[in-house]
């Protein structure tokens, strides 16, 4: 009997001496985690996207409460909640927050069945990132899209299908949210995100072909030749020719759309706008004052007839 009130005395001693190191041991390497990370991780949708740039909603609460700490949230944006998302943080954080414009995905490519014919049968895995790594693909252009819907699988929100007729894919803008999941999935870098724009406007070019423009036009009828037309008429010099191939800075275009008057391969989309661009008009072609003078002097000098020598 002893022997057991013994070993009960000792057993309790040791759970006692544990609870007091366990106890010492949490107050000493004790983590503190600010409570506004959870209030603000509880305003943010919950995609986990990583649109933001971050893991996911967790770090971007992290984040967006360190920015307050330091005095902005400039470059922090949730891409899914929007404006009225960090409205709210902003709000409960006690911080203004600077109202970036919205982003959309755009698919650079025009190559659709009719532009770019197959030239070739893959077989393998319908996959894009397998297929790109095959080679060029199943047409002539190694720059273009693979139509295979790796992006359409990676969009969490339903914003992105593949077209049937034209092989492409094609965003829904009320659904997308610019998370940039499908520019992550795309193994050739053909969707972009861009700006929306004013009332949905927008001007890209809608090819990344960096083959010379020969090569170009055998593979795509409607792919950038390079030829720096659009570049030469862009009056505020968002258009920038490298690689053989033409780029629209939305930082400095301002719609006018000159450049798709002039594209010769029609590569330059315009979207959302009501009408099609004007055509330029013909100059009128003006004789020089000089020419005009010779034209005077070349002509014959015929006197009047006289009544009298007519009736002679």
């Amino acid at each position: 009997m002893n022997f057991i009130l013994i070993a009960v005395i000792v057993l309790g001693a040791i759970g006692l001496i544990a609870a007091l190191v366990l106890f010492a041991a949490s107050k000493k390497f004790a983590v503190y985690e600010d409570p506004r990370i959870a209030q603000v991780n509880e305003l943010l949708p919950g995609a986990n996207c990583g649109g933001c740039g971050f893991a996911g909603c967790g770090g971007m609460a992290d984040a967006l409460v360190k920015g307050a700490d330091a005095g902005s949230l400039d470059g922090l944006l949730c891409p899914v909640g929007g404006a009225d998302v960090m409205g709210k943080v902003a709000d409960l954080l006690g911080m203004a927050i600077a109202n970036g414009e919205a982003k959309v995905a755009v698919v650079r490519c025009n190559g659709t069945c009719e532009h770019r014919p197959k030239i070739a049968e893959y077989a393998g895995l319908r996959s894009c990132a397998a297929m790109h790594a095959c080679g060029a693909g199943e047409t002539a252009c190694g720059f273009g899209c693979l139509g295979c819907g790796d992006c359409v699988k990676a969009c969490q929100f339903d914003a992105i299908h593949l077209n049937e007729e034209t092989g492409l894919p094609e965003v829904d803008e009320e659904k997308c949210t610019a998370c940039g999941a499908c520019t992550k999935a795309c193994p050739r870098g053909i969707i972009e995100l861009r700006k929306k724009g004013p009332k949905g406007r927008r001007v890209f070019v809608s090819c990344v072909n960096k083959d010379k423009g020969a090569v170009a036009m055998k593979a795509c009828s409607v792919s950038c030749i390079g030829c720096g037309k659009c570049e030469k008429e862009c009056p505020f010099g968002a258009i920038t020719v490298e690689n053989n191939l033409a780029y629209i800075d939305p930082e400095k275009c301002r719609l006018c759309r000159k450049c798709v008057v002039v594209c010769p391969k029609k590569a330059i989309r315009d979207v959302n706008f009501p009408t099609p661009p004007p055509a330029p008009k013909p100059k009128e072609a003006v004789a020089p004052k000089a020419d005009a003078a010779a034209a005077v002097a070349a002509k014959p000098n015929v006197e009047p007839v006289k009544k009298e020598e007519a009736q002679a």
